[in-house]
């Protein structure tokens, strides 16, 4: 690992020469590409730096303590050694989660994907606040929100919605909040008082580029129909819509929000690449299963990830047994202490698969 760790950062200071090199600074795309590679590595220089300075702290605390007479002398060259022996067992540990191969995707944006599951008008009430978190979260994150998609529901509900969240590092805050995400609290309907259950599907999808996934002409049937719902004069009156099947696995993908036929067509073919790149993804993740016991960080759909639950003002996450009494403030967009939580916990489940693969 310390090898790795030199090379790392012999590395780090050619990127930091190279930014300051004529050539670089007076070339954009290069000096764009070096910047990038630099920040990148840059946390892992950082932190291996502050390990190395602990270790010679530690090296010169023991060094008073063999050399020293004077008691006191002494007992403060133990409190410091101790000090540094405590926090660089922790530097070492994060140096281990920053040497884990990143996500490919952990850069990209996302389609996200939130429709109503089982509970009828309260799902699709619960999938629009959902929406709305996602949104202030985005919001609070700096990030884009553009929505290609919506279904709405007879009481100001959203049986679906499909949006595009673009910014910084959007998939690897976001990428563990595929699953169905369950509600318990009394509807705006019930007239009893009683407590519901309900569920909303989310799916996070890393944007995929087209040279991730290539998708032949041949192989798409494009209808057009005309817009319904909100929207003015174009709506029932022009084929602005348009639904778009791939005929190979037969996924549809259908966009209307936009008047322009056109600009529908691009935003359903960016949905379409997207879903298609997630499905051969699953297919590598499939077979990479076959081959471990436990695949970390899947995001499987088909568990109820999360519960929020009104009545006693908590969301709790299931996988990590993580709960917040901040529900409020959670499904107003301030979702980083869950978000961090569980970073930290894939984090350590890939940390320790790696480890059972090496050894």
């Amino acid at each position: 690992m310390f090898e790795r760790l030199d090379q790392i950062e012999a590395r780090y200071e050619e990127l930091t020469q190279a930014l300051a090199s004529p050539e670089i600074v007076t070339d954009s795309a290069k000096y764009q590409k070096t910047a990038k590679a630099h920040s990148e590595v840059a946390p892992i220089v950082d932190k291996y730096r502050e390990f190395k300075d602990l270790k010679k702290g530690i090296a010169e605390s023991k060094a008073v303590l063999a050399d020293e007479k004077d008691p006191e002398m002494r007992a403060y060259a133990q409190e410091e050694l101790d000090k540094l022996e405590a926090r660089v067992g922790a530097v070492e540990e994060e140096l281990k989660f920053l040497l884990l191969p990143k996500d490919p995707n952990d850069e990209k944006n996302v389609i996200l994907e939130i429709r109503a599951g089982t509970g009828g008008d309260e799902a699709t009430l619960f999938a629009a606040e959902l929406f709305r978190m996602y949104d202030r979260y985005a919001e609070s994150k700096r990030w884009k929100v553009e929505v290609l998609s919506t279904s709405e529901s007879g009481v100001r509900g959203l049986k679906e919605v499909i949006a595009m969240i673009e910014g910084d590092r959007v998939y690897s805050q976001l990428k563990y909040e595929s699953g169905v995400h369950r509600v318990q609290r009394v509807p705006e309907t019930e007239q009893q008082g009683r407590v519901h259950t309900s569920a909303v599907t989310v799916a996070v999808l890393p944007e995929a580029e087209e040279v991730d996934i290539k998708i032949e002409a041949k192989d798409l049937r494009i209808d057009t129909f005309c817009s319904s719902g909100p929207g003015g004069q174009s709506v029932n009156t022009t084929y602005s819509a348009v639904r778009m099947t791939h005929i190979p696995t037969n996924t549809v993908v259908s966009c209307q929000d936009e008047k322009s036929q056109i600009k529908n067509r691009e935003k359903a073919l960016r949905v379409l690449r997207s879903r298609l790149y997630e499905m051969e993804m699953q297919k590598q993740q499939d077979t990479l299963a076959k081959e471990r016991k436990q695949m970390v960080g899947s995001g499987d759909r088909s568990e109820k990830i999360r519960t929020y639950n009104f009545p006693q003002n908590r969301v709790t996450d299931h996988r990590i047994g993580f709960t917040l009494h901040q529900l409020p403030e959670a499904m107003d967009g301030k979702l980083q202490p869950l978000i961090d939580a569980l970073i930290t916990h894939f984090q350590a489940e890939r940390l320790k698969a790696d480890s059972a693969v090496v050894a």
